[in-house]
Order: C-alpha cells, then sequence, then structure tokens
C-alpha cells in the first residue's frame, strides 16, 4: 500500500498534469510551444522551467522538464491521459460509458451502475459517462474498460440482414 504522503503527491501531480494539458487545449501560443520542433531541447527545457517553477510540484516540474529535454513536449496531452488512466486504475475506478438512442432517464442510468457496479466487483467504482448516439436506433451499447457490449437495437438488425443473405 501507498504512504498516505505518496498517494496526495500522486494526486496533486495529477490534477497539475490535467491543468497543463487544459492550458495546451485553450492556449494556442502554449499549444504551439509545446509542439514547435524548432526550439533546442535545452532552451525548451529551460523555459519550462521557468514557466512552472513555484506554480507546480517538482514532480510535475521534473516531469515536464524531462519531455522537453527528450523532445517528448508535443505527446504531453497523451502522457497525461495515461497517467489519469494509471491513477483511475489505483484508486480501483473503472470507467464505463452507456450509449444509447434517447437519454436515459435517472431511473435507467442508476439500474445500468448497479448492474455495472456487480460486474466489475468488490471495492472498485464505477465512474459512468452516458452519451446519446441515436443510430443505434434502441437498446444500449456500453462500455466498461476495453469490454464492449452491443445491446442495439441496430447491431441485432445487422446481425438478422447477415444470416438472411
Amino acid at each position: 500500500a501507498m504512504s498516505p504522503s505518496t498517494r496526495a503527491t500522486l494526486d496533486k501531480v495529477e490534477s497539475e498534469l490535467l491543468a497543463i494539458k487544459d492550458t495546451a487545449a485553450k492556449s494556442a501560443p502554449f499549444k504551439t510551444f509545446l509542439e514547435n520542433p524548432l526550439i533546442s531541447r535545452s532552451d525548451k527545457e529551460a523555459q519550462v522551467k521557468d514557466m512552472l517553477e513555484g506554480q507546480v510540484s517538482n514532480v510535475t516540474l521534473n516531469l515536464m522538464a524531462t519531455l522537453a529535454g527528450n523532445a517528448r513536449l508535443a505527446e504531453t496531452p497523451k502522457i497525461v491521459d495515461s497517467y489519469v488512466q494509471l491513477m483511475k486504475a489505483k484508486r480501483g475506478e473503472v470507467e464505463a460509458t452507456i450509449i444509447s438512442a434517447d437519454p436515459l432517464t435517472k431511473a435507467q442510468t442508476e439500474a445500468v451502475a448497479a448492474a455495472m457496479k456487480n460486474q466489475v466487483g468488490e471495492g472498485k467504482t464505477v465512474i459512468l459517462s452516458t452519451q446519446v448516439d441515436p443510430s443505434i436506433l434502441g437498446g444500449l451499447q456500453v462500455q466498461i474498460g476495453d469490454q464492449f457490449l452491443d445491446l442495439s437495437v441496430g447491431s441485432k438488425i445487422d446481425a438478422l440482414s447477415r444470416t438472411t443473405v
């Protein structure tokens, strides 16, 4: 098990990295800086340190400086996403997405969430997001972690049309 201070550091790094990713998404100059191959590695590293020193924890600062020094800053969003995934796994959080043809009612969403809780097992938390996709016609598509269940009317019609040909 991790010490509380390690966990706190990892959580802090996660929120700092998400803030950096968010800044890159919203600020064109920052995004351009991250992706610009013409700035030398040493210059980029120095600029990253200037920008972030005192703003973020040493762990985040060192990570970003290392990315700069290895010409990997353009991959910041992907690296942040991977870190967030690892943190979710560590916390026992499982992401699930429900895609339905029409928005689900609160009762339907709760019923699906309860069913998923049984699916993922003890000590894990399901983080549920819902999407609406009219093209599936009816039923549900469910993505839990890397498992995908297609319970949609659209897929049943596809399956029927394949068997009748």
